[in-house]
């Protein structure tokens, strides 16, 4: 009888082992190698929600207080909201602008927002823009017959009325307008405002409208220079509408050359500083405040939304010429010596001290 071969328990046993630290080898590279792609993958999704918003801002001009103002607040918005956010100054010239917009585009910004030098002009520099597929938005300044995103404003038809009623009110009968920039749509509606206001009364002989002018890119010194021409007339205003506070600083200037200040009503908008001292000193009867603020914090709101691909929605709409426009607009709010107070010094717009110049 043949005798069975012994089995080698020891070599069963550690080929046993070897198979089985083989197959945890196996396993744990593919466990890591799943794991690895699932967080390359979480990598990704995480790097595009860290994305940093990149906004394009060129703005028309900052020659003037409110323009100023705008720019310091949307830059500490967008601090605050984490948003890159590049601001060029068009300095009034329109060829400038469109190059703006091609550095911007070229930064590789996700979204443009741009005052217009010229409301038709800026069409050219809207077009660049959304041949690159990025949106736009006109801030306070709608551009013409360019389909921007968004527009977000005041209430500029609005502004026109407060002015107006306040002259009204004080039951003026020779009236001097100093309009803004024709190259500007916000002239157009804040002129459509007081019109609606003034033209029963001008039309019934109770209001003479002495002259209306245009001053070009909002310049001071053409507000100067139509006020003085019209003082040299021998024609005294009772009160002159101008198209923003800076104007009304020119009217006040050519005014007091003819030791007229404090004798003429002056209106204005925008509630710069230099308004808001002569209301409380009694040169400047009011001025329509704009609470910039909340202008600037739904600018950045919504920049980040349509940098996102998300969908903007919106009560108002209004026509650029030729296409219809998603619209936000903001409330104006009249002021003079009895709210100024409650209003431009209790919003932080302006400092009390500032305002009433004291130390």
């Amino acid at each position: 009888m043949m005798n069975k071969p012994k089995l080698d328990t020891k070599k069963i046993i550690i080929g046993a082992l070897i198979i089985t630290l083989l197959a945890l080898v196996i396993m744990i590279a593919y466990e890591t190698n799943i794991y690895l792609k699932a967080n390359e993958k979480n990598d990704s999704i995480l790097k595009a929600e860290n994305k940093l918003t990149k906004i394009g801002l060129t703005l028309g001009t900052l020659k003037e207080d409110r323009w100023i103002k705008d720019s310091g607040l949307l830059r500490a918005k967008a601090a605050e909201y984490g948003v890159d956010l590049i601001v060029l100054n068009a300095n009034n010239n329109d060829n400038d602008q469109i190059e703006q917009v091609k550095y911007l585009l070229k930064q590789e910004i996700d979204v443009l927002m741009i005052v217009p030098t010229d409301y038709k002009a800026a069409a050219e520099a809207v077009s660049l823009a959304k041949a690159k597929g990025v949106p736009v938005i006109s801030y306070d300044r709608l551009v013409q017959n360019a389909n921007v995103d968004l527009y977000i404003s005041f209430d500029n038809f609005k502004v026109g009325q407060l002015m107006a009623q306040t002259v009204v009110d004080e039951q003026v009968q020779d009236l001097l307008i100093i309009n803004g920039a024709k190259s500007d749509n916000n002239t157009n509606m804040i002129k459509q405002g007081y019109d609606s206001i003034l033209k029963p009364y001008i039309e019934s002989g109770e209001i003479n409208l002495i002259e209306e002018y245009w001053a070009t890119n909002w310049l001071k010194e053409e507000a100067f220079r139509y006020t003085e021409e019209t003082l040299k007339s021998d024609v005294k205003p009772d009160a002159i509408i101008s198209g923003n506070d800076s104007l009304a600083e020119a009217a006040f200037e050519a005014l007091s050359e003819y030791r007229l200040s404090g004798e003429v009503i002056l209106v204005g908008q925008d509630a710069d500083l230099t308004a808001c001292q002569r209301i409380v000193e009694g040169t400047q009867l009011m001025t329509v405040y704009k609470p910039i603020d909340d202008l600037v914090t739904i600018a950045i709101e919504m920049a980040i939304k349509l940098a996102n691909g998300e969908k903007i929605e919106t009560k108002a709409t209004m026509s650029d010429g030729t296409y219809d426009i998603k619209c936000l607009f903001l409330e104006p709010v009249a002021v003079d010596k009895s709210n100024i107070d409650e209003t431009i010094i209790k919003d932080g717009f302006h400092l009390k001290s500032d305002v009433y110049r004291k130390q």
